[in-house]
């Protein structure tokens, strides 16, 4: 079975029958054994209790009592059930009631007993729906007649057997490999897994990207069949699809990218024009045409909504299509390109307001580098003669219009961040915030004219009715900024936060824009950074928190590496070659659809109910894949930076570096180190010279004799102790001075969390002792 319980479900929609016809063509069930396949699968459902069967169809069955959620797990074998309503409740999970299920695995859960106040609702698995680990990382073990699988996260609380069919397993002992799960366990059946690769003695030894790869389950490759499917695209545009587009090869056209990454050639997605008129310009965002090379359900198609982004691991890339493509579609000079051609009517006070788009063939005249643009901006006068063209362009679009589009964003209640690391998006990125770089400021210029395109596109497909892919940020909750805020308080920044209220940007602005005077500037808008939540997709309209916009954003920028890009191209495209401009045809004119002039003028189905209905449909399934794909993507990016780090401090073992104290607890401080923006933890038992009890209402360790303190906001030297590569955890020590800027703080004997107590009572040994629990160590991203 090549599909997971959760794809079959999402298929069932608002009590819809379901009719079995259509999950055999949607779940490519083709063959006699696949549908036979399926059909056990439906009636196993139905016997469960989970699908209902009316008049020969399917429905869904919603019980109050059963929830569907993602375990998360801890290393004592208990779990909770995490749903994906933020403000719902989380489920304990005993491990009795785990039912197979492991560590990140989608489930249906049952509650058995209620939440009371002070404790949540308890839970048991009643239905896997989507394992999480098809593979593991684990170290082979010998056992007296057969190896086993150890899995370092020590969360998945099992060991696999080995399948030893001529892979030598004797050498691998001890050794970190790669195991791909071939049985999950069932009843008294132990998981069985295959050796797919060694990767090396231990952690250490492995490499960083393989580890990642291998850990978050990443297809590097390709199989023979996507191959010879690229092989079989058009390799040349046919003459007849020239004459149903747009011609704007005349156009002066420029793309900007960085440098390649390795020997992965950068894609080239989007290309500018720009068209200067009477207090207002014409901007020009010409996209390439993947779609038209991309056929829906077609093998690179599937593959790609598998895969659903790129993730970057350095020089390495995971890509959405094969490399082959790029030849067809990357927008590089002096090659005709199929596009979708953006036309953004920008007045002098930065406001939008005139949209519409085109189906085109475009050619590129140049592409430009971001750090050579850069310089020629900062010296005009001396710009070089492959520049000189273009130079008119480029002082109009960073000197003037993407300036007044960021303060129309900033007024609308917006914020950047700042960051050190260049981001490979050209837009707002999965964080969901512009980041700007003090070496490199056109790189956020840039991403807001994308910004403001892609807020266009969500009105345009409001505006036509036709259902569509959206972006969405949740608000940060208040406990998420806790520590920002005691920080904040203790730096007397002068920025006042009530987290009894709502967060609003306008807090990271005010934030942001105090952090921007301090040498340590760069930490806490990576701490600030680190609060907010991922971009999500929605089948429908969604706040977007760092952006500011109540409703009405999407991405369609990058259709070559996000797949909810390419989605969001082939509606577009679906309203040029189907939609209705008119209400009947016998109505002498109709409206331009291609057009914002066409929001307020609709009052009839543009697109055939029934194509719109399985249109609808088919976003409510895509919705979720997509959604763990760009997790998924964003956890190894960020293991990789983790991983990285802690490499280069396990070099420098012993050595002392300045800080920032980020966050006290009773077992110790967390320190942000000014180099690499590395994490490390200062356990309580470490500081020898004086008893430290903990003041959680000034976030700070006293001493009772010295009466020395390390208080949140301190800057303090540390030494690297040790270092937990594989974890990605630092130990570190505290030099023997007491934290700078720290005066000893008076506090009273009597403090509620200050009074005289034991041991036991001081420090959270169980905590420490539990790897994955955040207190437990200090994880460097």
């Amino acid at each position: 079975m090549d599909y997971s319980i959760a794809t079959l479900l999402s298929y069932f929609v608002d009590d819809k029958l379901v009719a079995g016809k259509f999950l055999e063509k949607k779940l490519g069930c083709e063959s006699p054994e696949a549908i036979e396949a399926l059909q056990i699968v439906l009636d196993a459902l139905e016997k469960m209790g989970v699908l209902v069967k009316e008049r020969g169809k399917y429905k869904r069955v919603s019980r109050e009592d059963v929830v569907e959620a993602r375990l998360r797990c801890s290393s004592k074998g208990f779990c909770f059930a995490i749903q994906d309503d933020e403000d719902a409740t989380d489920i304990y999970v005993r491990e009795g009631n785990l039912s197979n299920a492991w560590n990140g695995d989608r489930v249906l859960v049952k509650v058995i007993k209620d939440g009371t106040r002070r404790k949540s609702p308890e839970g048991a698995v009643h239905l896997i729906l989507d394992r999480a680990n098809p593979s593991l990382l684990a170290q082979v073990k010998k056992s007296e007649d057969n190896y086993r699988a150890v899995p370092l996260d020590d969360r998945l609380l099992f060991e696999l057997e080995l399948k030893d069919e001529e892979q030598n397993l004797a050498e691998a002992v001890d050794h970190l490999v790669h195991v791909s799960v071939l049985r999950y366990p069932i009843a008294q059946h132990p998981p069985l897994g295959e050796v797919t690769k060694v990767l090396g003695s231990d952690a250490e030894a492995a490499a960083d990207t393989d580890i990642v790869s291998c850990k978050h389950d990443l297809p590097l490759g390709w199989t023979p069949e996507a191959i010879e499917a690229l092989q079989n695209l058009p390799k040349v545009i046919e003459p007849g699809e020239l004459k149903k587009r747009q011609d704007y090869r005349k156009l002066q056209l420029i793309t900007f990218g960085d440098r390649p990454r390795g020997e992965t050639l950068p894609w080239q997605e989007v290309a500018l024009s720009l068209e200067s008129q009477s207090n207002q310009w014409q901007v020009g965002i010409h996209i390439t045409d993947i779609a038209h090379y991309i056929a829906e359900d077609s093998l690179l198609d599937q593959l790609a909504r598998k895969r659903g982004t790129t993730v970057y691991l350095e020089e390495q890339v995971c890509p959405l299509f094969p490399e082959g493509l790029t030849g067809r579609c990357s927008l590089i000079p002096d090659e005709d390109r199929l596009a979708l051609s953006f036309f953004l009517t920008v007045d002098d006070r930065g406001e939008v307001t005139g949209f519409e788009y085109h189906s085109s063939v475009v050619k590129v005249d140049h592409q430009l580098d971001f750090s050579e643009v850069q310089s020629a901006l900062a010296d005009i006068e001396s710009v070089n003669d492959k520049l000189k063209p273009y130079s008119g362009l480029l002082q109009e679009l960073f000197f003037q219009i993407c300036p007044l589009i960021k303060s129309q964003r900033l007024q609308r209640g917006s914020f950047n961040l700042q960051t050190e690391t260049a981001s490979p998006r050209l837009d707002e990125g999965r964080l969901g915030v512009i980041m700007t770089q003090e070496t490199l400021p056109i790189r956020s210029l840039l991403a807001e004219l994308m910004v403001v395109l892609q807020q266009q596109v969500a009105l345009q497909l409001q505006g036509l009715g036709i259902p569509g892919l959206y972006c969405g940020q949740v608000a940060p909750e208040a406990e998420d900024l806790t520590d920002i805020v005691k920080l904040v308080e203790n730096l007397d920044l002068g920025v006042k936060i009530d987290l009894e209220g709502d967060i609003i940007p306008q807090h990271y602005h005010h934030l942001s824009q105090a952090f921007e005077s301090l040498p340590a500037k760069a930490v806490l808008n990576h701490l600030l950074a680190n609060t907010l939540k991922i971009e999500k997709y929605f089948s429908h309209p969604a706040p977007h928190f760092a952006l500011a916009y109540d409703s009405g954003y999407t991405h369609c920028v990058s259709p070559a590496q996000r797949y909810g890009d390419l989605v969001v191209q082939r509606l577009l495209k679906l309203v040029l070659a189907e939609g209705r401009d008119r209400r009947t045809k016998q109505m002498k004119t109709g409206v331009d659809l291609n057009a914002h002039t066409c929001r307020n003028q609709i009052s009839w189905n543009v697109l055939p109910p029934n194509l719109q209905e399985t249109i609808e449909g088919d976003l409510h399934q895509l919705v979720l894949g997509l959604n763990d794909r760009e997790q998924t993507a964003e956890d190894a990016e960020k293991d990789l930076l983790g991983l990285k780090k802690a490499e280069k401090m396990k070099a420098r073992t012993g050595e002392i570096f300045r800080g920032l104290i980020t966050g006290v607890q009773s077992y110790g401080f967390f320190v942000q180190i000014f180099d690499l923006l590395a994490e490390g933890l200062v356990h309580v038992s470490s500081l020898k010279d004086d008893w430290y009890e903990f003041r959680s209402r000034q976030c700070a360790l006293v001493g009772r004799k010295s009466r020395t303190s390390y208080r949140l906001g301190n800057e303090v030297d540390v030494q690297v102790r040790s270092v937990d590569y594989y974890r990605q955890q630092i130990d570190l020590g505290a030099v023997n001075n007491a934290p700078k800027g720290s005066a000893n703080i008076d506090l009273d004997d009597d403090d509620e969390d200050g009074d005289d107590r034991d041991e036991e009572d001081t420090m959270d040994w169980d905590a420490m002792e539990d790897g994955d629990d955040d207190e437990g160590g200090a994880v460097i991203f």
